[in-house]
């Protein structure tokens, strides 16, 4: 019961509102295609072929549970594969919901149909109506209880205990009624555990309070339970073998193509279609759970209990193979074009994706959106996307924020008073996504390649504060890590020393931003430089360039790429031109320590210095590289330990490495959009 109920309490039932008709789609023909096939093949073996009584008696029962996607097998297979929040993972939870609601429908219907044939009408009328007054009370007083306790619980508290106990108490309360009308403690613990809402407080305490009991303590005696009544050798005729097996494979296949028709014929990939069709035929614990208490009830024999747990085990294990193969989700965060700051049309808005995990993160983006120089002709469209943590649900979400007037939206409030401060200047679209940290860049991804970002902004996993540093997230690491490697654009990596200077609020009181700009040479710094270039217009923006030379190669590369670099260094100069917010210097290096002896000269002078993140291998890189080397390149990780004053942020840019047809990332430097 418990275990039944964790899996409600995951659950968002809200989701099938919020799903397309492609979803229902899915969901409704994953069900009732294999349901249909696999009844017209049951019933043609049942006529025609000489079976066993039990094997005739239990192949409904067959059909029936392959015709199941449970949502939290599939929750729990999409995390595990690293999925969930990609486009076919949204697609199977949503779906696998939907399939679950036609089970549920049809299992009712057989319900109320075997009562009416079995029971007098009056015992039938009663037993309708104490399941109907049940369902009432979970739907009508469990579940406005629970919306009460979550009302009641402040904004970052903890629920009181009382809470919890109330609801367990509860849930024993129904399990036990529901059992006295004939219907299965099971079932009530699953409903009992979707009137109470996902996610914190309420659902979030409960999942943290009994996960551990149910995963450690409960969990172990299902799977040994079930271990123990599985007798292989009890399997002895080899013809009940082979129906059993039929009856599952035409169920495979039937879901397969339930969901393979809406999605060719919405003309997706056939490889992503297949891989939803497989995922939709994955099992586990919740059919593990069914197939035992079918057993405990003597509905299936030790023989057929054997040929469907045995099956069950071969499905979902080939199943976690086949997706791997076919699917990858960062196949479709290819761009078709470069989406870099270097090829962005001056006279197109610039669209930047910047990503928030807390209030910390917002004033350092706002102090780099103001030196971004927006004005009414050059316009910003600002994405900016919330990232949190997935706790107490099963699904994760990726949705428009709707305002409202709560402590938790202040971030949101935030940006909307950057965008009233800027108005006519930046359009503003704010986003929350709330996903586990192992796909969370997926989220990222996904909102920049449909947004058509040119340049994401994403926080250093460490915070710095007044005074020290704050401690590291190794899965903020991982995330940055993840939407370098796969991001459809350029990115920038937002290094925040704890600066409280609001020049974005006192972008018309003369405030100055003091910007120095690190040039190695390579297509990232060049997109630095590009970047530079923006804000030259910004009339309280000083930018310093540091250009480094030597007499040997200051970075390898190509000819082509050397000369890229001579032309994007004389086209910002030119702009520069007679600009006396603008200082050039050339700092001629001979090996490492000299170019960390112009780093230390800067102190804390600046209040932004940027970089690009990759550098071709040379002579110094590599000396360089010996003492810091990590995901913001050498410079950048030097740059990011080094003391260089507690005021200073830094900026860590990648240029766009993925676009269809080509893996070089200085090729279509030169392509400029021509109208004819």
């Amino acid at each position: 019961m418990l275990f039944i109920f964790l899996l409600g309490v995951k659950i968002d039932p809200t989701i099938i509102y919020r799903s397309g008709k492609r979803t229902f789609a899915i969901g409704i023909l994953s069900f009732f295609v294999p349901y249909t096939l696999g009844g017209i093949v049951a019933l043609i073996l049942s006529h025609f072929a000489s079976l066993d009584k039990d094997v005739l008696k239990v192949l409904p029962i067959v059909v029936e549970v392959q015709c199941i996607t449970a949502f939290p097998v599939i929750s729990c297979f999409l995390a595990e594969l690293q999925i969930l929040n990609s486009e076919i993972g949204r697609l199977a939870s949503s779906s696998s919901l939907v399939c679950d609601v036609c089970y549920c429908i049809v299992s009712t219907v057989k319900f109320a149909a075997h009562l009416s044939s079995t029971q007098s009408i009056g015992v039938t009328i009663g037993s309708l109506f104490s399941t109907a007054v049940l369902f009432s009370f979970i739907f009508f007083v469990v579940h406005p209880a629970a919306i009460y306790a979550i009302h009641h619980t402040p904004e970052g508290k903890p629920v009181q205990e009382i809470y919890i106990c109330g609801t367990l108490i509860t849930l024993m309360l129904c399990g036990f009624l529901g059992e006295v009308i004939g219907i299965d403690a099971i079932v009530i613990s699953f409903m009992v555990g979707l009137a109470i809402p996902d996610g914190p407080p309420l659902g979030a305490a409960l999942v943290d309070k009994l996960e551990c009991f149910v995963s450690v303590v409960l969990l172990p005696l299902l799977f040994a339970v079930v271990g123990l009544r599985t007798d292989v050798f009890a399997i002895q005729k080899m013809k009940n073998l082979w129906i059993v097996q039929l009856i599952i494979c035409i169920a495979i296949f039937g879901k397969i193509i339930g969901a393979l028709l809406p999605l060719l014929f919405c003309r997706m990939p056939f490889r992503d279609a297949l891989s939803l069709g497989i995922i939709m035929n994955c099992k586990g614990t919740v059919e593990l759970a069914i197939l035992i208490n079918l057993r405990l009830k003597n509905v299936l024999n030790d023989e057929l209990f054997a040929i469907m747990i045995l099956t069950l085990v071969l499905v979902t294990g080939i199943v976690s193979p086949v997706v791997k193969a076919l699917y990858d989700p960062s196949r479709r965060f290819l761009a078709y074009k470069r989406r870099t700051i270097l090829h962005h049309q001056s006279e197109e808005e610039l669209r930047i994706l910047a990503c928030i995990h807390k209030q910390d993160n917002v004033l350092a983006i706002f102090n780099l959106l103001s030196a971004s120089n927006p004005t009414e002709k050059n316009r910003i469209e600002l994405v900016v996307l919330q990232l949190v943590k997935l706790v107490g649900r099963a699904s994760s979400v990726l949705v428009a924020h709707i305002p409202r007037e709560k402590p938790s939206d202040r971030i949101f409030n935030a940006f909307n008073k950057f965008e009233d401060a800027y108005r006519g200047k930046v359009s503003l679209h704010c986003y929350k996504g709330i996903s586990p940290y192992a796909t969370m860049h997926n989220d990222v991804c996904y909102l920049a390649l449909e947004k058509r970002i040119t340049f994401i902004i994403i926080p250093f996993h460490k915070q710095w504060i007044i005074g020290g540093m704050a401690e590291s997230s190794f899965a903020f690491k991982q995330l940055n890590k993840n939407v370098l490697e796969k991001a459809p654009c350029s990115v920038g990596v937002l290094i925040d020393r704890g600066n409280q200077k609001k020049f974005w609020c006192g972008y018309m009181n003369e405030s100055t931003y003091l910007v120095a700009v690190l040039f190695f040479g390579g297509a990232d710094d060049r997109e630095v430089l590009a970047y530079a270039k923006r804000m030259l217009d910004q009339p309280n923006v000083n930018i310093t360039l540091f250009q480094f030379t030597s007499s040997e190669d200051i970075v390898g590369g190509t000819d082509r790429s050397k000369r890229l670099d001579t032309e994007i260094l004389s086209e910002f100069r030119l702009s520069a031109f007679r600009n006396d917010r603008v200082c050039y210097k050339e700092e001629v290096v001979m090996n490492g320590r000299d170019v960390l002896t112009v780093i230390e000269e800067m102190e804390s002078f600046y209040d932004l210095v940027m970089v690009g993140r990759r550098h071709e291998d040379s002579q110094l890189m590599a000396e360089l590289t010996k003492w810091k080397h990590g995901e913001l390149g050498s410079v950048g990780e030097i740059l990011a330990s080094l003391n260089i004053g507690a005021k200073t942020s830094i900026l860590v840019v990648q240029q766009q490495t993925r676009f269809w047809g080509s893996r070089d990332p200085e090729e279509s430097t030169h392509l400029r959009r021509v109208t004819l």
